[in-house]
């Protein structure tokens, strides 16, 4: 069997950067701080809730919702916390309902490093739309995926749609 090529030269700085992660610390509270909210795929900010696309997404519309203050654990939320990220996730589900069109979302949290978490010490939901056939020859045999929108378009047309 001859294996073709597939280049994914983005896929280097996702490799490069969880090697350092640790030591350069929440991505998350970076991009919080740092007010360039485009660059950081930052969507939506509310008083203790934040929306981020996700940099290196399993499918197109991938997002983080996560809360604006460092907390690693469902025990740290408040409940007002826990109110905003609930309602937070469900206006983003519409949003994408209107704006992608999906058959169905993968919703997840990884809670602790064992459990797939790649940031254990700032908590956050993962929202993947789905669509019927997403699951081709790519990711099965190939081990790569196909993203058909481009980050900027994706934060443009869903920052647009929050407003």
């Amino acid at each position: 069997m001859s294996h073709d090529i597939l280049w994914a030269p983005w896929r280097l700085d996702y490799i490069l950067k969880n090697k350092t992660e640790s030591a350069e610390g929440c991505f998350i509270c970076r991009a919080t701080a740092d007010g360039d909210d485009r660059k950081n795929l930052l969507l939506v900010r509310r008083d203790s809730t934040l929306v981020m696309l996700n940099r290196y997404p399993y499918n197109n519309g991938h997002l983080l919702i996560a809360p604006v203050a460092h907390k690693g654990s469902l025990q740290e939320l408040s409940d007002e916390e826990l109110l905003e990220l609930g309602r937070t996730q469900r206006r983003m589900l519409e949003i994408l309902d209107q704006t992608l069109e999906p058959h169905g979302y993968n919703l997840g949290l990884n809670l602790g490093r064992v459990a797939g978490a790649g940031l254990p010490g700032h908590v956050h939901w993962h929202v993947v739309p789905r669509w019927n056939g997403d699951t081709n020859f790519m990711p099965v045999v190939g081990e790569a995926k196909v993203i058909v929108q481009s980050l900027e378009a994706l934060y443009d047309l869903l920052k647009q749609r929050w407003r």
